[in-house]
């Protein structure tokens, strides 16, 4: 291979259509082999690391999850309270869905048949485990943004994560259809279930979820002695209580035609676990959806911690933006070390 060595003499050659000042043919060389690959090799190393700069976290796993990762139909059968979909399960995004963090991100439609999928640590395991609800306001499921990517933070953290795709749309918020909550507590209940196999601690088992999933998380909190499906197999002897809750920009929490009084099919009391709530002030869903259900929870003497942060909207998931508010995974890592599901790091 020749290599040609130019040295600019001057500074006019600056665009392919300019005239060049004079320059200097400096060498005409032959590389060898070894030199030839050391440069390839330092070509990929700066491709790699342009991508990781332009985009952190361009690596998360995406959606449908990857044959490695078991995934397993909640119901054996037939769901209760079944749901018949219009059209079959089908990625809904469109070109003129908004970014988040300027990247696209999926919206799953049409779920009729709920599953779970086992993301397990990949380094140290803590033996936490956390059930993760997507939102999409019970209509779709926000499954990469506010799912995989959920994973592999979690994973990163040492806590097993279960994924659970649960049915929509119209299956929520209970009570005006218990399908979703079905699908959550039959999840919690699978998890404890597989919780040797998993290398899960069946006493570290909480739940996280956003929008309509941040709903889900604090109804399961609330409403785990709730019998809304009749048993099926020994999963359903186990209890169905989260260990503890991390509710992200919920919704339905207070009632905004109502002025914003909570909702009545939420009732903390001193058994609901102890719940992590974060918000922004200026989210369209309404900041009083947290504030509401916080003080519900300090009533109770329930073990609460919230953050309302001045900017952030809604459902931006885990992706870093310049707002304060996108750090929250770190502040949920400290309160789960707080309240003893992981050791400290």
């Amino acid at each position: 291979m020749l290599v040609f060595d130019l040295r600019q003499g001057g500074p006019g050659c600056n665009h392919l259509s300019d005239t060049p000042e004079p320059m200097k043919l400096a060498t005409v060389r032959r590389l060898w082999p070894g030199e030839i690959n050391n440069m390839k090799l330092r070509r990929m190393i700066l491709m790699a690391a342009t991508v990781a700069a332009v985009s952190p976290v361009l690596m998360a796993q995406g959606w449908p999850p990857t044959p490695d990762h078991l995934t397993m139909p909640i119901w054996p059968g037939t769901p209760p309270d079944n749901v018949v979909q219009s059209h079959p399960e089908a990625d809904l995004t469109t070109p003129k869905d908004p970014l988040i963090a300027g990247r696209v991100l999926v919206h799953l439609g049409y779920v009729s048949i709920p599953t779970i999928t086992l993301y397990r640590p990949r380094g140290t395991n803590t033996g936490a485990a956390v059930v993760v609800f997507p939102g999409g306001g019970y209509n779709i499921l926000a499954i990469d943004l506010e799912g995989t990517e959920v994973c592999d933070w979690l994973n990163a953290s040492g806590v097993t994560c279960v994924l659970l795709k649960y049915r929509v749309p119209g299956t929520g918020p209970y009570p005006k259809s218990p399908a979703a909550l079905e699908d959550a507590q039959r999840a919690m209940r699978l998890v404890r279930h597989h919780a040797a196999e998993w290398g899960i601690d069946p006493k570290r088992v909480g739940v996280l979820g956003f929008s309509a999933g941040g709903h889900l998380s604090a109804a399961i909190s609330n409403l785990y002695d709730q019998k809304l499906y009749a048993p099926i197999d020994a999963a359903d002897s186990l209890s169905c209580r989260p260990d503890f809750s991390v509710v992200v920009y919920p919704g339905y929490l207070a009632l905004a035609d109502k002025d914003f009084a909570q909702n009545a099919a939420i009732n903390p009391t001193k058994d609901t676990p102890p719940t992590f709530i974060v918000q922004a002030e200026d989210d369209p869903v309404h900041v009083e959806n947290a504030v509401v259900y916080f003080m519900q929870l300090k009533k109770a003497g329930v073990p609460a911690e919230l953050h309302v942060f001045a900017n952030g909207g809604h459902g931006y998931g885990l992706r870093p933006t310049e707002l304060p508010i996108t750090k929250w995974p770190k502040l949920v890592e400290t309160w789960m070390q707080t309240i003893k599901v992981i050791p400290p790091q």
